[in-house]
């Protein structure tokens, strides 16, 4: 079992975020942690001009309400918004912080998926951490 397990969120409600909460109960130590990770990508430099300040601080403080509702449902659970590009940071999350175990949502895959690659696809072939993949 785990005792520091990292749960990538993606809060654009297209994933089973349940499922993956139930999953990493299941994998847990009695007295495990739970983090609920949310990679916000970085806004282009070249559309940056046009978005308000307050609209980018607002929609962080969005988000961060939405992680803590959902860590609600696990016992030692945080919260975390990181930037950059899903799979490099997820996996660089997990390194940095130790995590034992990653529980990841993942989609059916599309043509694109198979070419360019998906978020949990790069965190299983980065990671040196166990990672469970939920369909």
């Amino acid at each position: 079992m785990y005792s520091n397990i990292l749960i990538p969120v993606s809060l654009d409600h297209s994933r089973d975020v349940d499922a993956s909460l139930k999953v990493a109960k299941a994998l847990a130590d009695k007295n495990a942690t739970f983090t609920l990770l949310h990679v916000v990508e970085p806004v282009p430099t070249y559309v940056s001009q046009y978005v308000p300040h307050d609209y980018l601080e607002h929609n962080r403080e969005k988000m961060t309400e939405e992680l803590e509702e959902l860590a609600k449902a696990l016992p030692n659970a945080r919260i975390h918004l990181a930037t950059g590009r899903a799979g490099s940071r997820i996996s660089r999350w997990a390194d940095e912080n130790g995590s034992d175990c990653i529980v990841i949502a993942s989609h059916e895959p599309e043509i694109a998926d198979y070419l360019l690659g998906s978020t949990a696809q790069h965190v299983v072939r980065h990671t040196k951490c166990a990672v469970h993949i939920v369909r």
